[in-house]
């Protein structure tokens, strides 16, 4: 690739990244119908990509009824129906492998991320998520470039290596850390712990996703961001990463999901001014 190619590339990936963040940042912060139908518009995407993927047709019934359930599964969610949405998962499983997958990915990690923003720490809880998956991506990338070493999977991602696995487990860590600190004072052990373990999952996504490139010879799950490629190539760790902290959240009730010790459960928890001035009241 010759230089032009390089920068323009580079400028191409910054452009959409100057407005996505921000876009991105305005519906987590504004909560409500708004981060809703980002969310329901993210299931119908990444549907149609990983389905496309496939080669799935999709000007079919079946392929739009593919193409329609996780939407449908988002509305019964933002409907109070919870269970059903996520019961929604297994008529899926009738269109057979691999054209159920995608569909179960897309269900699976929207409906996760509806349900943490709906968390009375809704939007503490999503920023949890998001930074512990950047900084698991950004401190293995540092350190995987730094420390170099042994490869964590070469069949699957070749550049991948041990150091920055652990590199990025060190680096979620921190940054759970820090946003229990700076959210819900007096949980950051929790923070640091559950940081750590959501990385495990975000690294595990980041695997599972280019051992299924690998599979179908190709270098990007789509074109659907000018850059950076699809959603699941952006994605995938926060994917992974969503449900595993769903999960924990039904552990501690209303209190945020990375208050997983005693301590935390039965300590303080005052919300900062940042949290109480969010404009949704999930």
């Amino acid at each position: 690739m010759s230089a032009s190619s390089r920068w323009s590339d580079l400028r191409l990936r910054l452009l959409s990244a100057a407005v996505l963040i921000p876009v991105a940042a305005f519906c987590i912060w504004q909560g409500g119908a708004v981060y809703d139908a980002l969310i329901l518009l993210a299931m119908f995407g990444l549907a149609w990509e990983g389905e496309t993927l496939i080669r799935q047709p999709l000007k079919t019934w079946c392929g739009a009824l593919l193409l329609a359930w996780p939407v449908i599964a988002g509305l019964a969610a933002l409907k109070g129906e919870w269970s059903a949405a996520f019961w929604m998962i297994w008529p899926t499983l009738i269109f057979g492998f691999p054209a159920s997958v995608p569909v179960v990915v897309a269900i699976i990690g929207g409906l996760s991320l509806l349900w943490l923003r709906h968390l009375p720490l809704g939007m503490a809880s999503v920023l949890f998520v998001i930074s512990v998956v950047v900084a698991s991506d950004s401190f293995a990338y540092l350190a995987g470039r730094i420390f170099g070493g042994p490869k964590l999977a070469p069949s699957i991602s070749p550049g991948k290596t041990r150091s920055g696995a652990i590199g990025g487990l060190v680096g979620s860590a921190l940054a759970g850390g820090l946003v229990a600190w700076l959210t819900v004072p007096g949980t950051q052990l929790g923070g640091l712990i559950c940081g750590a373990v959501l990385s495990v999952f975000s690294q595990s996504g980041d695997l599972l996703e280019s051992a299924a490139k690998r599979r179908l010879g190709v270098k990007d799950s789509g074109r659907l961001i000018p850059g950076h490629g699809g959603l699941l190539d952006r994605f995938d760790g926060l994917l992974a990463a969503a449900p595993a902290a769903a999960l924990l959240s039904l552990a501690v009730a209303a209190q945020p999901f990375w208050s997983i010790l005693p301590a935390d459960l039965t300590g303080g928890s005052a919300h900062p001014p940042i949290l109480q001035g969010s404009p949704s009241h999930d």
